[in-house]
């Protein structure tokens, strides 16, 4: 669509071989789609749980503008710490009780106008303590945005009828609803009756050769009652799985949704 906005949203990139994929890929799918941002999602970023100055600005330097997360994303460094605020646009859980307000939403600008980026947490078997339900935080927040004309929302949830549910509600509202966390990409990419793009979950960035990026032999294991501290390939086949979407700035509508995917090699 001319004029539109152009977005290439990632799901969880998972430890160093997930940073990498996005290193070789990113630049090559930024020209071909010619990509007026980037997101991710990073609460995996940093061997597999949290963030680190070091492996943001990794994705920074690759093309990703702005950062999502999820309940993993204060294991390693805070969010809030002052040398990840100043230098990273990094949008947590707004319905998490660790969100300060700064962090609550990030934004954008782009030749259409002012993108906003929000996260948020699914509430049902997250085991968060303190959690808001991210339907009521949505309706708040959004009032509190201005009611943006441009949102994409990563909802990082378990369920798929929780996150289907939240495209549904938010149709019309949002831009582009899409689903982190579970690690897995949906079939289901599509624009709702109001012009909401929505996916269930855009799937991650990491080692294909794993069980959800960890390392397969440890997962296996530990379904066979041997407890194992979770680790991360380096090397191997690898996989980038993402969403592009184009959006109409007059409408703030989803115009277009389709899901990336390639495979590669990292050695």
């Amino acid at each position: 669509m001319r004029g539109s906005v152009k977005l290439i949203i990632l799901g969880d990139v998972v430890a160093k071989i997930g940073r990498q994929a996005v290193a070789d890929v990113l630049p090559r799918w930024g020209k071909k789609y010619k990509a007026d941002a980037v997101i991710a999602n990073v609460e995996n970023l940093a061997h597999g749980k949290g963030i680190t100055k070091k492996t943001l600005a990794e994705l920074k330097e690759a093309g990703v503008a702005a950062f999502t997360g999820g309940n993993h994303l204060w294991r390693k460094h805070d969010p809030a710490s002052d040398d990840i605020r100043g230098e990273f646009s990094v949008a947590c859980p707004a319905n998490d009780p660790r969100t300060i307000p700064p962090l609550r939403w990030q934004t954008i600008k782009t030749k259409g106008g002012t993108l906003f980026i929000l996260s948020l947490e699914g509430q049902l078997a997250m085991h968060d303590e303190g959690l808001t339900s991210p339907f009521i935080a949505f309706d708040s927040l959004y009032a509190e945005m201005g009611t943006p004309k441009m949102l994409i929302v990563d909802l990082h949830a378990e369920l798929t009828s929780e996150k289907g549910a939240f495209g549904h509600y938010t149709d019309g509202r949002a831009s582009v609803v899409y689903g982190t966390h579970t690690h897995i990409p949906t079939a289901d990419t599509r624009i709702l009756p109001d012009g909401t793009g929505f996916i269930t979950d855009v799937g991650m960035t990491g080692s294909d050769d794993s069980v959800l990026g960890v390392e397969k032999h440890i997962i296996m294991k530990r379904f066979l009652g041997e407890k194992q501290t979770f680790e991360y390939p380096e090397q191997g086949p690898a996989w980038i799985n993402a969403i592009f979407c184009e959006l109409d700035p007059k409408t703030g509508h989803c115009t277009m949704i389709e899901q990336l995917q390639e495979k590669l090699i990292i050695k």
